[in-house]
């Protein structure tokens, strides 16, 4: 089966430098804690506390990773400024997935922040209601129109 989907990208013209806004990003978000996600098959309720409690960050979200889209431009030139992110928060996604489990294809979600040739940056993310929109599933959009704010919230406060 194939289906086409209509995915909405949001691109912000940052305000800030990509130093300042990295750098406010990775401190804004919590952090993913493996040891404690090890345990989520033998002490659900354990682990959901754990991630409330201690790897929460703004917007209650959580960094899972990062990767340096800047450095691997090296390879065939020269390397820039480019960091893609992957945020997100497993017990939102739990909250699309007892739904449908299609949608962790899209969680967590990436964001990308870049700096242009004359310096000006821009941060690139597609928009969360518009990837899960396509389940069709009342409780799924209500998640991911949260996600939409919180995003939205976050990127507010990271380049401010």
């Amino acid at each position: 089966m194939r289906k086409t989907i209509t995915v909405e990208h949001i691109s912000i013209n940052a305000k800030n430098g990509f130093d300042s806004i990295t750098k406010n990003l990775e401190n804004a978000l919590g952090q993913l804690d493996l040891k404690v996600i090890a345990k989520l098959r033998d002490d659900p309720k354990f682990v959901e506390k754990k991630i409330k409690l201690e790897m929460q960050g703004a917007e209650d979200l959580i960094l899972f990773g990062s990767f340096d889209h800047g450095a691997l431009l090296g390879v065939r030139g020269k390397a820039g400024n480019a960091m893609q992110y992957v945020i997100g928060n497993p017990l939102i996604a739990n909250l699309m997935t007892q739904y449908d489990i299609r949608a962790g294809l899209y969680a967590p979600l990436r964001v990308l922040i870049f700096e242009n040739p004359d310096k000006s940056v821009q941060i690139e993310y597609d928009l969360p209601s518009s990837l899960f929109g396509q389940f069709g599933i009342r409780e799924i959009d209500e998640v991911a129109v949260s996600l939409d704010q919180k995003i939205e919230r976050l990127i507010s406060r990271i380049d401010n």
